[in-house]
């Protein structure tokens, strides 16, 4: 049996969110198994009202995801803190903020990967459920594609292949396995990306107020603005994964299958976890078998659990 897992300790970080240009401090909070990963605002005062890290609950899709609640309260740009949870193998945690938008910090998921590694993971009593791809399922918007597929294997396989005008990005491709410790050494550094043709367009529509090269890669044509260049050549491919991640989880499970994706954006993602939901044939829930325990090797038990390394 593979065990839930969450976090050690309390942890909390504040920053800008990139579209709203608002700071916010956010307190992750340990969660009881089966909790799963919810948000909830702290400013907004009434009646405590959870925001589901699902994807019943997105609320829009421009340049970030967004997810909202019954009761109106909504919190933006959750995609690169879902990723790390989901790239550390945490289930379940709950996260305060007291503002609309997650703090953008560098405009990857590293530095929310360094503070999850630094205050500890934790095991759980009770078993991780997996959602296994039965039967493929693809969605298309434009000249954008992106599937599930089954495998063998009990992980999460992506491969994504993006090309645009600017020589500086061009055609990029890149696939991995999601197995624990990949997604920090090959996904969690790569930031989000702007080109500098947007720039007044975004602005106009209230986004990339509080964008940077603090916190984005910028692109004019065959030049990168930022001084420090890029962390890698392909890191704007590697961003489209990390953004990939983080919109799979809204499936409410950690997914057994291969994605695949020409183009991929958020609506992308989320319309293809939209279709994998409506196609209960196409998937089961599957508890997470021992066969992967060689990978969580244990250390020392806590009260809460078993401290797992990453």
């Amino acid at each position: 049996m593979i065990e839930q897992r969450t976090l050690s300790r309390k942890i909390s970080l504040s920053g800008i969110g990139l579209h709203s240009g608002m700071a916010a401090q956010m307190t992750l909070h340990p969660a009881n198994p089966d909790h799963g990963i919810r948000f909830r605002r702290t400013d907004l005062g009434g009646p405590v009202s959870d925001i589901f890290a699902s994807v019943d609950a997105v609320s829009s899709l421009e340049r970030a995801t967004t997810l909202s609640n019954d009761a109106g309260h909504s919190v933006a740009t959750v995609e690169h803190l879902i990723a790390a949870c989901r790239g550390l193998g945490v289930d379940n945690v709950l996260v305060e903020i007291d503002g609309p938008e997650v703090p953008i910090m560098d405009g990857s998921s590293l530095e929310f990967c360094n503070l999850l590694k630094d205050c500890g993971i934790v095991g759980q009593s009770k078993a991780r459920n997996v959602i296994r791809i039965l039967k493929p399922v693809e969605v298309r918007l434009g000249d954008s594609m992106a599937s599930l597929k089954p495998t063998g294997g009990q992980m999460l396989s992506l491969s994504a292949q993006i090309e645009f005008a600017e020589s500086a990005i061009g055609t990029q491709r890149k696939s991995l396995v999601l197995k624990p410790g990949s997604f920090c050494k090959e996904l969690s550094f790569a930031r989000t990306f702007a080109c500098a043709s947007e720039l007044e367009s975004l602005r106009a529509r209230g986004l990339a107020l509080g964008g940077s090269l603090d916190n984005a890669i910028l692109v004019d044509g065959d030049r990168i603005i930022n001084p420090e260049g890029l962390r890698r050549k392909d890191e704007f491919v590697r961003h489209k994964l990390l953004d990939a991640v983080g919109d799979l989880t809204l499936a409410g499970g950690v997914i057994a299958g291969h994605y695949e994706a020409v183009q991929p954006g958020h609506r992308l993602n989320v319309d293809l976890v939209s279709a994998l939901m409506a196609r209960p044939g196409a998937w089961c829930w599957e508890r997470a078998s021992s066969r992967l325990d060689r990978f969580l090797p244990r250390r020392a038990s806590s009260a809460s659990g078993v401290s797992l390394p990453i």
